[in-house]
């Protein structure tokens, strides 16, 4: 984001040159500065530090503290390496999740959560089963 910013400012700087080129070039390297620490560093108190899924809706946990219940739009992107979640209300933002940021067992229910809408229970598993018969016996 920064080095993209940059990359503008440089190219303005030298489309219209003199002191009106070096000006708006640092004001596009400004606003490259200010729009990371906003969004991509997560500096800002409005920045999302959680998500926990509630049914239809999520809760939103935001750097300040603050715990909000929003809504999902129905637009939703799923792959095997990332999410990108739409939240529309209370808050609008774009929230990317790649699968390293969760462990695999949460970003696979986020996964299929995101696609079904369901949170998925998890199974027993056989050979948990066999472990809880033998610590009963």
């Amino acid at each position: 984001m920064l080095a993209a910013h940059a990359g503008a400012g440089c190219g303005a700087a030298l489309a219209l040159g003199g002191w009106p080129g070096l000006a708006l070039g640092a004001a596009i390297a400004a606003l490259g500065i200010a729009g990371a620490w906003r969004h991509a560093l997560l500096r800002s108190p409005s920045s999302i530090r959680g998500i926990e899924i509630l049914g239809d809706q999520v809760r939103v946990t935001l750097a300040s503290g603050m715990r909000l219940d929003a809504r999902v739009a129905p637009r939703r992107y799923v792959s095997r390496w990332l999410v990108t979640l739409f939240i529309a209300a209370p808050v609008r933002r774009t929230v990317l999740i790649t699968s390293d940021m969760l462990p695999t067992e949460s970003f696979r229910r986020l996964r299929v959560w995101a696609l079904w809408g369901r949170v998925v229970r998890e199974p027993r598993s056989p050979g948990a089963f066999v472990a809880a018969e033998q610590l009963s016996a």
